[in-house]
């Protein structure tokens, strides 16, 4: 089975080298027909109700999951609650603890200074 880097979000672009997956329905498409190595998750999509907490809850439920996964929401409330349904999925020995978990966000508009510029060398 091939592997892949899927970037859940429908409106920022995936970064080089991940597969866009833009609804939970294509994110799961890609997690029963690839390997996954990692999976990065937005919260809020189009739908409010088929968000990114549905789908960390389908994915425990049919244990599809990948090597490794961030939660990069900028919504701090569903982030920190997909985070924790994920660790608790893990304490309940449903998810391999030796999947990695992390909770970073990630701003909806990046700032660009050109003070920055000094960190891409």
């Amino acid at each position: 089975m091939n592997e892949i880097s899927v970037f859940l979000d429908d409106y920022r672009q995936a970064p080089d080298g991940y597969v866009l997956a833009e609804t939970i329905d294509e994110c799961l498409i890609l997690l029963k027909n690839y390997e996954i190595d990692h999976l990065s998750l937005d919260h809020d999509l189009a739908s409010y109700t088929r968000n990114g907490m549905m789908l960390v809850k389908i994915m425990v439920e049919k244990q599809l999951f990948a090597n490794r996964i961030t939660i990069h929401s900028a919504n701090s409330t569903g982030g920190k609650a997909m985070y924790n349904c994920f660790k608790q999925a893990q304490n309940d020995y449903l998810m391999p603890r030796s999947i990695n978990i992390y909770l970073r966000p990630m701003p909806l508009n990046p700032f660009i200074s050109p003070m920055l510029s000094i960190y891409k060398k």
